[in-house]
């Protein structure tokens, strides 16, 4: 199988923002910081390993017939006090929705995930400690928490 390059092309649109686009046609803005919106390069880390271990998670129950409604990644990056750029320690928690999902599956899917499939985790991994867990919630119900955040 030949070698296949994935490519990204981040251009400078002033100040400390960046317009970061594939070939495909998909961007995303980065920045502008000190305060004011937009996402910087370390919460797209942190969005790449989310994007990435759901889609391995989700897909490896669906294989396994889980009855799996919903799926949210919430990930958290606790950044260095001295280094800017820099995650002491990183947290994942999975939400699923469904009824009847087996917890061995979902265990199995996360620990592909994290030592096989998930190249993201899996750097994020040498630089910083990763803890995992999970929730089971039945269809209808909410993680307040979450529902926080995502206002």
């Amino acid at each position: 199988m030949p070698e296949e390059w994935r490519e990204i092309v981040a251009e400078w649109k002033g100040e400390t923002t960046f317009i970061a686009k594939n070939s495909s046609g998909g961007s995303v803005q980065m920045g502008p910081f000190e305060g004011r919106p937009g996402i910087g390069p370390m919460q797209l880390l942190l969005a790449g390993l989310a994007g990435c271990t759901g889609m391995d998670v989700a897909s490896i129950l669906l294989k396994k017939r889980q009855a799996l409604k919903d799926l949210k990644v919430q990930v958290r990056g606790k950044m260095a006090e001295d280094l800017p750029r820099v995650f002491t320690e990183i947290e994942v928690t999975y939400l699923l929705w469904g009824e009847d999902l087996d917890p061995d599956a979902i265990e199995h899917a996360i620990q592909l995930s994290e030592e096989k499939y998930c190249s993201v985790g899996i750097m994020l991994r040498s630089a910083a400690p990763v803890r995992t867990k999970y929730r089971v919630l039945l269809p209808g119900e909410e993680d307040r928490e979450l529902v926080e955040v995502l206002k």
